[in-house]
């Protein structure tokens, strides 16, 4: 059995690792991290410079969107226009957890975040690490994967040191990730709201919350 001294020195290690972490991301940095999922990329989502230097990482074409990752549901709103009855519904359900929600975006936010579009996905993390990064930084960070575009997503922190190597600055290691299926994607600025992508939240789990979506 692990002694509560142990789990209080790893738990402290934890949080020293993830303050670093966060002022990396505050130098412009890139942080890999670990999610419900996969392994994410984290950029600070108000440095056009690491962004730009997330897609040069990541090999990611221009034009395609990037979602965040926020440290409370109260946050949403320094990125969103309008939150919705059925958003507030949707966030009350399912965050912290695999629901990425996509908003009309407040013009603050980065077009290389939006693609152009006007819109954003946003979400708030279950992952005691993931969370602990955007509550540190204090501010949305990215949240796509962590692994060269198009090539299968990252497990684990030595998964992300051969797809990206010197390009991350920190891998946080979280051990091996559940893997599977990455957030759910539902645009609820269209109507009837579009399933941009399934994923850890199912089309059954969101009807009693949705009214119509295609």
């Amino acid at each position: 059995m692990v002694s509560s001294e142990t789990m209080e020195l790893v738990e402290n290690h934890q949080k020293m690792e993830v303050a670093e972490a966060s002022e990396i991301l505050r130098s412009g940095g890139l942080v890999a991290f670990p999610t419900e999922s996969f392994y994410g990329l984290a950029a600070d989502a108000a440095n056009e410079t690491a962004i730009d230097r997330l897609f040069f990482v990541k090999q990611r074409k221009p034009g395609e969107p990037v979602l965040l990752l926020i440290p409370s549901v109260e946050c949403v709103t320094r990125y969103v226009t309008q939150v919705s009855e059925t958003a507030e519904k949707l966030m009350s359900a399912f965050w912290p957890g695999g629901l990425t929600l996509v908003f009309q975006a407040k013009k603050n936010v980065s077009t290389l975040l939006t693609a152009g579009t006007g819109r954003i996905g946003i979400r708030l993390s279950s992952h005691p690490v993931a969370k602990a990064l955007t509550q540190a930084f204090g501010g949305a960070i990215t949240g796509t994967s962590a692994n060269i575009s198009g090539e299968p997503p990252c497990n684990t922190p030595n998964e992300v040191l051969k797809a990206l190597g010197d390009g991350v600055d920190k891998i946080l290691d979280g051990g091996k990730t559940a893997g599977q299926k990455p957030s759910t994607v539902l645009d609820v600025t269209t109507w009837p709201h579009a399933l941009l992508r399934d994923g850890l939240i199912s089309r059954e789990m969101l009807k009693p919350y949705v009214k119509a979506f295609r």
